[in-house]
């Protein structure tokens, strides 16, 4: 049985489009390596999915006493959220329409078994 936590992040103030390409860089891998890859990218949204992936770990931590080595990313999404409608003055005295576009971020955790070597495995691996 795999245990599963979440964890959301709402309302960021970044286009869905701009955290869906930093999203797409951490799903499915483990925890570590997200951890690694979010800490050295310099995408502007990387630190709140940073953020989130520590509030996750955090939960999982305190929540279900899971270690950090046995978590992997098994679903992160990213949802439109809430458009803000802005007005910017341009030439002529009219006024142009801004879009300051909103996200949801939704990640969840879960443990992986660690694959136990079969003895075709071990056959294979003494034979070459």
């Amino acid at each position: 049985m795999t245990t599963q936590v979440t964890a959301k992040l709402r309302f960021l103030r970044m286009g869905p489009r701009k955290v869906r390409l930093v999203v797409d860089m951490i799903r499915g891998k483990k925890v570590l390596r997200a951890l690694d890859i979010l800490s050295v990218l310099p995408k502007r949204a990387a630190h709140p999915v940073l953020k989130l992936l520590n509030s996750a770990v955090a939960n999982a931590k305190h929540n279900h006493s899971l270690a950090v080595e046995d978590l992997k990313i098994s679903e992160v999404y990213v949802d439109g959220g809430p458009v803000l409608k802005r007005s910017m003055p341009k030439a002529h005295g009219r006024a142009t329409p801004i879009r300051e576009r909103t996200s949801h971020i939704n990640l969840v955790l879960s443990t992986f078994d660690k694959r136990v070597k079969s003895e075709k495995d071990k056959e294979l691996k003494s034979k070459s």
